[in-house]
């Protein structure tokens, strides 16, 4: 594969690119990052070939606490437009579809451990995601959720939450982490403490971190989804 250029937008310092650095380091990628929190300036679309937008515990429509939202949705949306491949993740799939001219909104349930996500029927048809099994547990922590973006595919979906991931052409948007690593999992638990509190869908910290053996199988396919969806930029 030829190497490309990947920048991502990181809102809080607790969630990076987790094992997305493992896959650039080993396809000799470059990576490159707007920090938000660090009021990092954004980069011309010139400047990369794909981006991915990582998750974060504010919502889309939190501009009043988090002026640079505004920026970070007009930019996503430019991106989209220039026809970049774009992976959003968690946060990062709600400011997708928001930018497609989807609704996005609070879930019924707060999502927050490891629990199944199932193929839907394209999900189960898709390129994109074949050899996947059809159930598997992922780990979550989102308490918003999207309606698909008019012509996407609904790839996934769980109990407690309906669209769980979609394809839109080059742009993909994951409700759920496959990125998190041992590291970022125990910073996002440490950062987390006040949500991890009674609910349907939500786990308690021993319980998120009793799990960590699922970890690496869920690198393992993203890995397999970053290799697949960015084939066509060579």
């Amino acid at each position: 594969m030829k190497p490309i250029r990947i920048h991502y937008l990181q809102h809080v310092s607790f969630e990076g690119v987790g094992c997305i650095g493992q896959w650039v380091a080993r396809n000799q990628h470059t990576l490159t990052v707007t920090r938000f929190f660090a009021n990092d300036e954004l980069p011309s679309l010139s400047d990369f070939d794909m981006l991915i937008i990582m998750g974060g515990p504010m919502g889309i429509y939190d501009d009043g606490k988090y002026p640079w939202l505004t920026k970070e949705k007009e930019f996503i949306q430019r991106a989209i437009e220039a026809r970049k491949t774009v992976l959003g993740i968690c946060l990062g799939s709600q400011f997708i579809a928001h930018a497609m001219g989807a609704n996005v909104y609070p879930n019924s349930e707060k999502e927050i451990g490891w629990f199944n996500i199932s193929l839907t029927k394209d999900g189960g048809r898709s390129k994109l995601l074949s050899d996947f099994e059809e159930t598997f547990p992922v780990f979550h922590w989102h308490g918003d959720t999207f309606e698909l973006p008019a012509g996407a595919q609904h790839l996934f979906q769980s109990e407690g939450c309906k669209n769980q991931g979609f394809i839109r052409d080059n742009v993909l948007g994951l409700q759920f982490h496959f990125e998190v690593t041992p590291e970022s999992l125990n910073e996002m638990v440490k950062h987390g403490q006040e949500e991890l509190t009674d609910g349907k869908y939500i786990q308690s910290a021993k319980e998120i971190l009793a799990h960590q053996q699922l970890i690496l199988r869920n690198n393992d396919l993203m890995f397999t989804i970053l290799d697949r969806i960015t084939r066509h930029i060579n």
